[in-house]
């Protein structure tokens, strides 16, 4: 009987499992089926075309100006993503190592922070950015990203750095290695798994931004990926064969990213929530 339970129980999960698959999957095909088809072809779009219509990238490519996109969106991410996870890892040793009560407060406002959504702060930063020149400049919003996702990677790196025995800061010390030397050495080497997470949950957080971008890049000049492909809809027409093309070129550096780190990225994730 329990036999009989246990592979009905296997069968049940084996048919969710490919449901829940197949629901990730349909967006991505019909991305596919709209970016190999022509403008005037009417056919449904859960029809793949007969044919591959390759003009939908050239003209993404030259009317969104995505040469320029693509730059900024490479500026941003890398400026972005380096100092989220240089900060943040050093912002956690001391949260994770020290239990001190103020520690404690600390790593709780960054846990509480995660509930704020940037949009009920966007008219008090959109003033603040005025105010201190970071409109239209990369280091402005370079800086927005880092503060929004800082709460995220402290969380994930203070929990991942519990995990490790306090005995190697024990052993460093005693063989005279300083704090900065403990944790460049022997504790950066171990945090392999959860920086690559890092690198791949703030990666594509800040790849993908639409929000701060819209409102804090906006000359033609800066603007990232997300805001120049939405130059293509307006109020009387909409190019959705170039907006498709243009994000499966935008999706790409991600995928690329994603196949290099994937071998940490469940490690790190399940080490850095589960366990802390």
């Amino acid at each position: 009987m329990n036999a009989v339970l246990s592979k009905s129980r296997r069968t049940w999960m084996t048919l969710l499992s490919l449901v829940i698959c197949l629901i990730h999957i349909l967006p991505f095909y019909v991305l596919l089926t709209t970016t190999f088809k022509a403008d005037d072809d009417l056919s449904s779009k859960w029809i793949f075309p007969g044919y591959l219509y390759l003009d939908n990238f050239t003209n993404a490519w030259r009317e969104a100006n995505l040469a320029s996109a693509f730059k900024s969106n490479l500026i941003v991410t890398v400026c972005a993503v380096f100092l989220i996870v240089v900060v943040g890892s050093i912002a956690a040793y001391p949260l994770s190592r020290r239990q001190t009560r103020w520690n404690q407060f600390i790593y709780a406002l960054f846990v509480s922070a995660l509930i704020v959504p940037a949009l009920t702060i966007l008219v008090p930063l959109y003033k603040f950015m005025v105010d201190i020149g970071g409109m239209n400049r990369y280091w402005g919003i370079i800086l927005l990203h880092v503060t929004f996702n800082l709460p995220t990677t402290i969380f994930l790196y203070t929990g991942f750095i519990s995990t490790i025995p306090r005995e190697l800061d024990e052993a460093a010390m005693i063989d005279g290695a300083s704090r900065f030397s403990l944790f460049y050495r022997i504790l950066l080497p171990l945090l392999k798994p959860i920086t690559a997470t890092v690198i791949i949950l703030s990666g594509v957080a800040v790849w993908n931004d639409y929000t701060f971008s819209v409102f804090f890049l906006q000359h033609v000049e800066t603007r990232t990926i997300t805001v120049a492909l939405a130059s293509f809809f307006s109020q009387f027409s909409s190019n959705i064969g170039w907006v498709a093309a243009g994000s499966l070129l935008a999706a790409l550096p991600m995928v690329v990213v994603y196949l290099f780190l994937q071998r940490y990225f469940i490690e790190g994730l399940a080490s850095g929530a589960v366990k802390g």
